[in-house]
């Protein structure tokens, strides 16, 4: 072998390793084992999503830090419309940046995201953080398996108490990919078929039996399939089912895994879940997520809607 050869070769074979270490990095979903081995890198950010600053003043992985998703950071705002509320609606863009660079979250950083772990709507918040860091352009990001609870499972896992000190500020600038949202105008497009539209709400939120309080009125989308976004977590808790598990659900459910599709809810939490399940763990990248899902299509009065049961 020539010289010249020896190093193409060579050099081809470090492309593959950094290739497969950054394809490692990049993994959706990671273990308890994944996180350990990444302990006091540069570079990985653990952003515990956890939503009970009290908790995780007790005792959080060391080195995490702290969003509080639901109130005072902003992740989803609110829209008015009249009388009438949409719920859970992507923020500004520039306000997410600020955002994402105050928790000391830059560009080149890997962040993973971990949920309380108790629930599959604790997984859905992850994964709603989850899918706007990758609407954002930002693909170096995972959830933590498991969450918490998992974290909690060995006790020989460290603990650090307090709130800690303030990360420092990171310059953080999104890349924004439209093509991974879906508006009302694009639902409406997408009831004359040729679109999956995937309702990950409770069952008897999807056959119109009940409705959440965000939501105007009972029922779902014309020619909506069910995947109760519950059941993608083993026993509906933290920790994801396989993918077989995910496959043998939608199977189940007559839902398609390939194709172009829409996932809705309510507000855009277990829309998140059900997105990620199907973009990220089954791979069907031509999912987009409607992030204002019910709630903001039932503001039109004139929005198609069906209800499988009326009850009074």
């Amino acid at each position: 072998m020539s010289l010249r050869s020896l190093l193409a070769a060579v050099l081809l074979a470090g492309g593959l390793i950094v290739s497969q270490a950054q394809a490692q990095q990049a993994r959706p979903l990671v273990d308890l084992a994944w996180l350990k081995a990444q302990a006091g890198k540069q570079g990985v950010v653990v952003l515990d999503a956890s939503g009970n600053a009290a908790a995780f003043a007790q005792g959080h992985i060391p080195g995490a830090v702290f969003t509080d998703f639901a109130a005072k950071d902003g992740w989803r705002v609110d829209r008015q419309v009249g009388d009438k509320k949409a719920i859970g609606q992507l923020p500004e863009i520039a306000h997410l940046e600020k955002l994402i660079g105050s928790m000391g979250i830059g560009n080149q950083d890997h962040v993973v995201v971990v949920s309380a772990g108790r629930s599959a709507g604790d997984v859905s918040v992850a994964a709603r953080i989850y899918w706007t860091f990758k609407l954002l352009g930002h693909d170096r990001v995972s959830i933590l398996d498991g969450g918490m609870v998992g974290y909690l499972k060995d006790k020989a896992n460290p603990l650090e108490k307090g709130m800690g000190a303030a990360p420092a500020a990171k310059a953080f600038k999104a890349n924004y990919r439209p093509e991974m949202r879906a508006s009302a105008d694009e639902v409406k497009g997408a009831l004359g078929g040729g679109t999956a539209l995937l309702d990950f709400r409770p069952q008897d939120q999807f056959v119109g039996i009940n409705k959440a309080s965000s939501v105007q009125r009972h029922g779902t989308l014309p020619g909506a399939v069910n995947v109760p976004g519950e059941w993608a977590t083993r026993d509906g808790g933290g920790e994801l089912r396989s993918i077989e598990g995910l496959k043998s659900l939608y199977a189940l459910q007559q839902a398609p895994a390939e194709g172009n599709a829409i996932a809705f809810c309510n507000t855009g939490i277990w829309a998140s879940l059900g997105w990620f399940v199907n973009s990220e763990l089954l791979g069907n990248k031509q999912t987009k997520m409607y992030d204002g899902s019910m709630s903001d299509w039932t503001i039109d009065a004139a929005a198609p809607m069906v209800r499988k049961v009326k009850l009074d």
